[in-house]
Order: structure tokens, then sequence, then C-alpha cells
């Protein structure tokens, strides 16, 4: 079961000149569907960061494993799989499927960023588990 959803309609302007989704579209797609778990969770990321006194909860690492096409006109349907939790990071998994077909299954690894001692560090993460466990994340 997933913990979030979000749809989105492949246009032609998504696509590359074979006709397939440009394969950075997906990590667009999964970008947005994290601030829209966000959003469906709290305040949003702008708020939470100015709540916690944070930079924002930025990228670490993100990759995906391109299963199947996706084309114009396709309603591609992103979910949120589930969250693996460290002490200040957190993995988001993600699958993309249109109908029953699976397209794309991604990750993006995340931090809690603050400004500290003249640089930016990453902070412990136990403040977004806190926001994000109500959503059922494992």
């Amino acid at each position: 079961m997933s913990l979030y959803n979000q749809d989105f309609t492949i246009s032609f302007g998504d696509c590359d000149p074979a006709g397939i989704v440009y394969y950075p579209n997906f990590y667009r797609w999964m970008d947005a569907t994290f601030h829209g778990f966000l959003r469906a969770r709290g305040p949003g990321h702008a708020a939470l960061c100015r709540e916690w006194g944070a930079m924002g909860l930025g990228l670490m690492e993100t990759g995906a494993t391109f299963r199947a096409p996706g084309v114009d006109g396709d309603r591609l349907v992103l979910s949120i799989e589930g969250i693996d939790w460290s002490d200040r990071s957190y993995r988001v998994n993600y699958a993309g499927r249109v109908g029953e077909r699976l397209l794309i299954e991604g990750f993006e690894t995340r931090g809690l960023f603050v400004y500290r001692e003249g640089r930016l560090r990453a902070e412990s993460v136990a403040r977004v588990r806190e926001l994000l466990q109500g959503a059922g994340a494992a």
C-alpha cells in the first residue's frame, strides 16, 4: 500500500524526439510528489523550513530504474511506496505506473539542512519523521 499518490498526464512536451518521456521529467515528478506529500501532512516545505530554522529538505542522492516507456497521453500515477529512515537522512521510495504497467522505480535520499557554524549541515531528521509518521511511513 502506498503512502501517497500523485497523478500526472504525460504530454507531448514531456517527450523526446522518439516520443517517449524524456527521463529528467521523472525526477521532476518525484520531487513534485514529495512536495505534494509534505503539503498533505503539514504546511509544506517553505513553512516547515521557517518553523524549523532550516534551509531545506534537500536532496543528497537520487536514482531510478526505468522499466517501460511513457508516452503522450498516458496517465502516470507516481506513488511513495515507503520511507527508510536513518539519523540524518531518509530515503523516499517511488513507483510510477500507467495502469498496471510499471514505468519507473526510483528513490530520493533527503536530509534536513540547517546553516550552523558558518556552513550548511545535515541535522537529525527526527522532526521530519514525526511529521510523516502519521502517514504510516515505515
